[in-house]
């Protein structure tokens, strides 16, 4: 039988956004950095959160209330006699999902340790129940402070989550520890935080591989394929915001790795396979989402092979490598991918059996917005039990929850 997903509220519906609907009080403090609040309180707005902002009034000589009013487009609170809604401190800290302090300063962590509230920043952290995640920004001799490292280790012992500060060019012109952390930085340490905060998935390991393998010709020239590792970096992320322990063992690809996720890198199908031999150790699950080379050469050369002019062609000889999915014996629940061009059923089930895998994920690679490199795919997932789900056209991201959700539902 053939389920079809579209339009009705399955478990994904809601997670084309990875912080879809949820409330971010953003508050600000009087830091040279605050001018990068605004690019993380748009890039928030991105991941689709509603983010109220809350600033002191030394964070309103960096950066204007009207910025932020204009990326969010609702009201700014500096001063809770001034602001519309009565207790706004209270309201605020009570509606959100979280609070992030971006930039946070010396004084910030110092009030915040002690429980003294000056400022609406201060107000709605010591009001809220939500979790706090706080991005230091100052220089590196105040942050290296005795007395600023007592107060973020207390905080850290109720609970607080720090990201950063990064090394690097500073306001003064030196370097040192104190560099705001990179919006996307601070997004991944907030969706880390509450995927631990109220995922469904905390306590479980995860493992996942992602992208191709390169099995040498010589030292300039290799066997390979397109893959870009997009879909199992996105499984990675949908698990870390579900508050899962992930690790990534990728192959030879340009993607940052995400924030709070593990990841060894390899290059050939023998160093990927000892790689997941150590990392499924202990998972609850493997998603093998790479596309290792079925074969590679049987001598590869000691140095380059040289074009001579009356070649006629270079015959290499190969021999297959080892099926990764098929000689590792666990790894939890385990799900493959079968990337083809035809026969989308016939393949898919074929490796199923062949594999021991209880789903597999086949896709279609030339279809539009399917293949390698973009930011959609078009899957079905056949259960080893017979069941076939079809998809429509989404976000890999999404697509990583689709296969999360059925892993989830096969534990339970």
């Amino acid at each position: 039988m053939t389920d079809t997903i579209d339009n009705q509220q399955s478990a994904i519906g809601n997670r084309q956004l990875p912080l879809g609907g949820r409330r971010i009080a953003l508050g600000v403090t009087g830091s040279i950095a605050a001018y990068k609040a605004a690019d993380l309180c748009s890039k928030l707005r991105q991941a689709g959160a509603e983010v109220e902002v809350i600033m002191t009034s030394a964070a309103v000589r960096f950066v204007t209330p009207l910025t932020f009013q204009s990326l969010t487009g609702r009201d700014v609170i500096v001063d809770m006699f001034a602001a519309r809604e009565a207790e706004a401190h209270i309201e605020v800290a009570r509606r959100a999902d979280a609070l992030v302090i971006a930039p946070a300063t010396a004084d910030c962590l110092a009030n915040l340790a002690v429980g003294q509230t000056p400022d609406m920043v201060t107000l709605t952290a010591l009001a809220t129940r939500a979790p706090i995640l706080v991005a230091p920004a100052m220089d590196a001799h105040m942050w290296e402070h005795p007395a600023t490292r007592a107060n973020r280790e207390t905080l850290r012992s109720r609970g607080v989550s720090f990201v950063g500060p990064n090394e690097g060019r500073l306001a003064t012109g030196r370097m040192g520890a104190g560099r705001l952390a990179e919006p996307v930085e601070i997004v991944g340490a907030l969706r880390a935080m509450l995927g631990r905060a109220s995922g469904d998935l905390v306590g479980r390991v995860i493992v996942v591989s992602a992208g191709p393998t390169q099995e040498p010709i010589d030292p300039v020239r290799f066997i390979g394929n397109h893959s870009t590792g997009k879909m199992g970096f996105a499984i990675a992320e949908a698990a870390r915001d579900r508050g899962a322990r992930v690790v990534v063992v990728a192959g030879p690809i340009a993607l940052e790795t995400p924030y709070g996720v593990e990841r060894v890198d390899v290059k050939t199908v023998a160093q990927m396979l000892a790689a997941l031999q150590v990392a499924t150790r202990e998972s609850d699950a493997l998603i093998m989402s790479a596309a290792p080379a079925d074969f590679r050469p049987e001598s590869p050369a000691e140095h380059k092979i040289k074009k001579a002019d009356d070649a006629q062609g270079l015959t290499l000889a190969l021999v297959k490598n080892p099926d990764i999915l098929a000689t590792l014996p666990g790894g939890g629940v385990r799900v493959g991918f079968a990337a083809e061009t035809r026969d989308l059923a016939g393949y898919a089930k074929t490796k199923l059996a062949a594999k021991r895998l209880h789903f597999i994920v086949a896709n279609d690679v030339t279809a539009a917005g399917s293949g390698f490199g973009t930011e959609t795919n078009q899957v079905t997932i056949f259960h080893d039990d017979g069941q076939v789900e079809e998809f429509p056209l989404q976000s890999k991201y999404a697509v990583g929850h689709a296969i999360l959700d059925r892993v989830a539902a096969r534990w339970n």
